[in-house]
């Protein structure tokens, strides 16, 4: 129910633009969230986008550098990257979390996505970053 794509190979200050669709529920009634995991590391949060207002949340490593924004109309939302490091390196998946913009507000609280909460995962897209 959830697709994500665009991955690739990129060579540091590179630009990849991930996207992810949905299907098989109402879109707009998600938050939607990318995560991303590197080689022995755990899964952590990247960033999370409302689906009823416009608001955000971005991890500090990728503030300024990511942008994630989402067409409801098409059930897509995508994360553009740039100035991207080697440590961006990992399979990068999107999710789907019902508490919709709670779970953006969350985020902002904390600091920090937490994954339980997401409903619908994607089957994740791999990012290389090399130096």
């Amino acid at each position: 129910q959830l697709q994500a794509s665009g991955g690739g190979s990129v060579q540091a200050g590179g630009s990849l633009r991930l996207a992810c669709a949905a299907s098989g529920f109402t879109f707009d009634d998600y938050a939607i969230g990318w995560f991303r995991q590197a080689p022995g590391k755990k899964r952590e949060g990247v960033s999370c986008i409302s689906g009823e207002d416009d608001r955000v949340y971005y991890a500090d490593s990728v503030k300024g550098r990511f942008t994630v924004s989402r067409d409801n109309a098409k059930s897509t939302v995508y994360l553009q990257m740039n100035s991207l490091k080697p440590e961006d390196t990992g399979v990068y998946y999107c999710a789907a979390d019902p508490r919709n913009t709670a779970s953006v507000g969350t985020a902002q609280v904390l600091g920090v996505m937490l994954l339980v909460g997401y409903e619908y995962w994607g089957q994740g897209t791999l990012v290389t970053v090399s130096s």
